[in-house]
């Protein structure tokens, strides 16, 4: 089939078994019949499924032969069949690392299990990869260290631990307002976080830990991307996470900030330089170690 070929796009909702909100999901690929790699991307905090130019990576995945899943975790804010931006601040301030863990669950669940959207002859679920952007590749590697059906990880400037150095004070104050606000630069938006967010980190402490599981658990093959540039979360978080797993490969992108020069919206159909670059490094990854 020639790369101009038109792409199949489909969307469905899932239900998932943990909670009442429905979990938006989106895959892309080459109708060609023939079984392909895939890719479950999962975005970061206060990302969404179609942020910026994600639409377009989605593209350049499914020509490249793999199909591409990616899903609004269901306590993000964004609605289904709202703005398509973070909308319903109430379920944000909800969210917690254990509902996207599950969210990410649920999702494999269903492309194990069948969805009459995507026929069974274009996955090759034996070939399953996870990529994670930023707080979204820190979901990655604890997803993969409990699910064995992951067979690849690719996390592009991921955080190292779901606790970013909460401090007694804060987390005293925190209790005692019940709320702990963070700005949305790009909307102006005050978006709330719970204080339940800390009590499940507290439950699921071992579930959560990233620098324990991808020590002890994750015994996938890991490519760590991280720009030298990035202004988000630190180089260091990439070097910490290579020390744990020392057979990850870690890719060190000049000039690379941490959006990889995306942005919302995205206006041109094609992506960002430093985007390209990184799924072009994710893709011979994937190829690699999933031949």
């Amino acid at each position: 089939m020639p790369a101009s070929a038109p792409l199949t796009a489909v969307e469905f909702l899932l239900t998932s078994p943990h909670h009442a909100r429905p979990i938006a999901v989106d895959v892309r690929y080459l109708p060609d019949g023939q079984p392909k790699p895939v890719v479950v991307f999962v975005h970061g905090f206060k990302g969404f499924k179609d942020w910026g130019h994600f639409n377009v990576l989605a593209d350049f995945f499914a020509r490249q032969g793999f199909v591409f899943v990616k899903l609004n975790l269901s306590h993000n804010g964004v609605v289904p069949g709202g703005t398509g931006d973070l909308q319903d601040l109430e379920a944000f301030g909800q969210n917690n690392f254990s509902l996207e863990l599950n969210d990410i669950g649920t999702v494999l669940d269903a492309l194990f299990d069948g969805r009459a959207e995507l026929p069974a002859a274009e996955l090759n679920l034996s070939h399953l990869a996870l990529v994670g952007h930023s707080r979204g590749g820190g979901l990655v590697l604890l997803k993969a260290a409990e699910d064995k059906r992951v067979r690849a990880v690719v996390t592009w400037a991921a955080i190292g631990n779901v606790n970013p150095g909460w401090t007694e004070e804060l987390m005293q104050h925190w209790q005692r307002q019940g709320v702990f606000h963070v700005e949305n630069s790009r909307t102006r938006q005050q978006l709330p976080l719970y204080f339940q967010i800390v009590e499940d980190y507290h439950q699921n402490r071992l579930r959560l830990d990233i620098p324990h599981n991808v020590r002890r658990k994750l015994r996938q093959p890991l490519l760590i991307l991280h720009g030298d540039q990035d202004e988000t979360v630190p180089m260091s978080r990439a070097h910490e996470l290579k020390k744990l797993k020392p057979d990850a490969e870690l890719l060190v992108l000049p000039g690379v900030t941490h959006n990889f020069g995306g942005a919302h919206p995205w206006p041109s159909a094609g992506l960002p330089a430093q985007s390209e670059q990184v799924a072009e490094a994710t893709v011979s990854f994937l190829r690699r170690v999933l031949a």
